[in-house]
């Protein structure tokens, strides 16, 4: 079941489900006040959601994230792109 979940999920949205999870592994153990990984993490989200990340909304990401980390995780991340892309 996993596999042909995983696929249909990625027919249905174009993200590659290894890209996430791996991106969902680096989340958990990454520091995030650090501004540099921080950046890292909000581009790849943005390449696996195949959205830009424009230079404003990264820095605005990357404040709200370093200032509230312990309430950052990956649908956070990406809940804030789309909503700052718009």
């Amino acid at each position: 079941m996993g596999n042909q979940f995983f696929g249909n999920i990625e027919k249905k949205t174009g993200v590659n489900m290894a890209e996430l999870l791996k991106l969902a592994a680096s989340i958990q153990n990454a520091n995030l006040k650090d501004e540099a990984t921080v950046r890292n993490l909000i581009k790849q989200v943005g390449k696996i959601a195949n959205k830009p990340v424009k230079k404003e909304v990264e820095d605005k990401l990357v404040n709200t994230i370093i200032n509230n980390s312990e309430q950052v995780n990956m649908n956070t991340i990406a809940k804030m792109l789309d909503k700052n892309n718009k």
